[in-house]
């Protein structure tokens, strides 16, 4: 069962707009879009359009908060393609908290979706390398979150709890083995990729800020050119190679319909390298920083599956099961053809 999106309440939505000055509105539209527990709202005025959008309870903390927005008007003054913040009508705040709630309003930008290109993968790739370029050596008041998804205890426990939510599932009735089996093989192939990315040094490289979230529905492009990145709310320390195995797995992500079964196990390589080479040829990666990608975006691709399986035995909407055993499937298929990170090498 789908969770119900959250949404504003009149009472609530005629109270927060009196803290803003954006014009005379002609139209108000749900924008239901990203986390259901973050209503969103797209408010056209005369003045143009603007993004209200309500943070979900479990992301409340104001020193997180202020530090994505001090990271955010950072970007905006280096020029990098990003939504505005808008400010409160009387004090100019970021943020606005009322009813222990907190609210953000931005500028609305109009994008296309990523439609799979060559050149859409290329500039996803130069984007982020312009990303980590610019806030290196960005430093805020507060404190960035830590943490990431590389040879994770919290990724290590989520195999047995996995286990005891899933069990309880009527899908999986009677094929109890085969889940404490499949559960296994995942936390062997996690756990080996992890001590190969070990191997070559990943846990001893220099941490800075990065995205933490960079995938296809975090950028709009105009035909193949990003015009806007959202969604900063990630943005945390670690090192960047970590940031470039996500996104170069999600840039590249070879998927299917509702039905597992017709889905493939590859990564699209040409794809993969395009979206590598435009990073390199603006933030040169090392090779030890190209040979750990393989490791890492085995270990990211569990990582990533976890939490919603945890939270409901599924994967948007997909039987937790036999979602994990695509992901298994694409973990050794990522282990067996690692031939993406020679850039030197010809594509088609």
């Amino acid at each position: 069962m789908s969770r119900q999106r959250e949404k504003f309440q009149p009472d609530e939505l005629a109270e927060v707009l009196k803290h803003y000055e954006i014009g005379k509105f002609t139209e108000v539209t749900e924008f239901a879009r990203g986390s259901h527990a973050a209503p969103k709202l797209i408010l056209t005025t005369d003045r143009g359009k603007f993004l209200l959008k309500r943070r979900p309870q479990s992301d409340m903390d104001p020193f997180r908060v202020a530090f994505s927005h001090s990271l955010q008007r950072y970007l905006v003054s280096k020029n990098f393609p990003l939504p505005h913040l808008i400010g409160t009508r009387d004090e100019n705040n970021s943020m606005l908290k009322l009813d222990r709630r907190i609210y953000e309003m931005y500028e609305f930008i109009d994008g296309e979706h990523y439609n799979q290109s060559w050149i859409a993968t290329y500039e996803a790739g130069k984007t982020l390398a312009l990303y980590h370029s610019l806030v290196e050596h960005f430093h805020s008041e507060f404190e960035p979150p830590k943490g990431h998804f590389h040879d994770s205890k919290m990724v290590y426990d989520s195999f047995r709890q996995m286990g005891e939510l899933m069990i309880q599932r009527p899908a999986l009735a009677g094929r109890g083995r085969e889940l404490i089996a499949l559960l296994k093989d995942l936390k062997r192939a996690y756990n080996r990729a992890a001590r190969a990315a070990n191997r070559l040094g990943v846990s001893n490289w220099k941490p800075q800020i990065v995205h933490s979230d960079w995938h296809p529905g975090n950028l709009l492009f105009q035909g193949d050119h990003v015009v806007a990145v959202i969604d900063h709310d990630s943005a945390r320390i670690r090192p960047r190679a970590m940031d470039v195995a996500n996104g170069c797995l999600q840039f590249s992500m070879v998927t299917g319909g509702r039905d597992l079964s017709t889905w493939e196990a590859r990564t699209d390589i040409v794809r993969a390298k395009r979206f590598l080479r435009g990073y390199d040829e603006t933030n040169v990666l090392s090779k030890a920083e190209l040979s750990t990608l393989p490791h890492l975006m085995q270990e990211v691709l569990i990582a990533q599956a976890v939490p919603p399986i945890l939270r409901t035995g599924t994967f948007a909407g997909l039987e937790g099961f036999e979602f994990l055993k695509v992901v298994l499937a694409k973990m050794e298929w990522l282990r067996e053809n690692d031939s993406f990170i020679d850039l030197d090498s010809e594509d088609a």
